[in-house]
């Protein structure tokens, strides 16, 4: 896998209009970046992750403004194999309110308040058996007219999650991450993000056991600006696992699409 990012770099680079005028502001592929939607403006986003275990997760994304740039709405629907079994995991519903900057600001900041809904099946290692509150800080920082950061910090608090026996217990998880993202054009970006999560699995009733993980992933992005407005945003990535994820690694393909809605538009 690792001839495959440069190949790749060096086919896109040679697609015409990847130099137009409009630059890519999507999420990166781990990191969320502190831009919301513009007005009139929704994503559709589609993310898949493949590990070494053949384990995989398909997460469809919709990111929806609320009558101007300050509120957001989205929502996410996983589907994932663990193990044995395939099928939907934990859908998400989210409100993202744009507290500092945006898109042309050289500092933005959108805190996340997501309701993390039990629908995975926790007897099938789908889901967390339990509704949980996520709160997350996205922070994106303009370091050079080539370079911008983004940075994340965040922690889920389910209060009832339940495991394949049924026992029940409060988990607390933390997660943490920073990406550089290289504008090596405006249509063609270069990311190098690490991601860093600690979670608590239920292992009998009221117990819970931690397991942490670390990965850094190198990856690309460029975008189609194509008729109506219509942004068309393809990547991917490839995982690598460091310090309690060593050995681990897998690959990361990214699909958006963004364009206008509603009358006048």
């Amino acid at each position: 896998m690792r001839h495959q990012l440069p190949a790749l770099l060096f086919a896109v680079t040679t697609v015409p209009g990847l130099a137009q005028d409009k630059p890519i502001q999507d999420n990166s592929f781990f990191i969320e970046e502190a831009y919301n939607q513009e007005p009139g403006v929704v994503q559709h986003i589609f993310k898949y992750h493949r590990e070494r275990s053949r384990d995989w997760s398909l997460t469809f994304t919709q990111e929806w403004p609320l009558g101007g740039q300050k509120h957001q709405v989205s929502y996410s629907v996983p589907v994932q194999r663990a193990g044995e079994h395939t099928g939907a995991g934990d859908v998400s519903v989210d409100y993202r309110y744009q507290l500092k900057g945006d898109g042309d600001a050289p500092l933005a900041v959108a805190p996340r308040l997501s309701l993390v809904l039990p629908t995975g099946d926790e007897r099938k290692d789908l889901g967390k058996g339990g509704t949980g509150i996520q709160f997350n800080v996205p922070l994106s920082l303009v370091l050079s007219e080539r370079v911008v950061t983004h940075w994340n910090a965040g922690a889920t608090i389910t209060p009832s999650a339940r495991n394949a026996d049924g026992a029940s217990a409060r988990t607390t998880d933390y997660n943490l991450g920073q990406s550089f993202v290289w504008l090596l054009r405006p249509r063609l970006n270069l990311l190098l993000e690490t991601v860093w999560s600690s979670e608590e699995n239920v292992e009998g009733e009221g117990e819970t056991s931690r397991r942490r993980s670390a990965f850094i992933s190198p990856g690309v992005r460029w975008a189609y600006n194509l008729a109506n407005d219509l942004q068309v945003v393809p990547g991917i990535a490839l995982p690598i696992g460091v310090g309690p994820s060593r050995r681990d690694y897998g690959v990361f393909l990214y699909l958006s699409f963004e364009h206008p809605f509603g009358r006048g538009r």
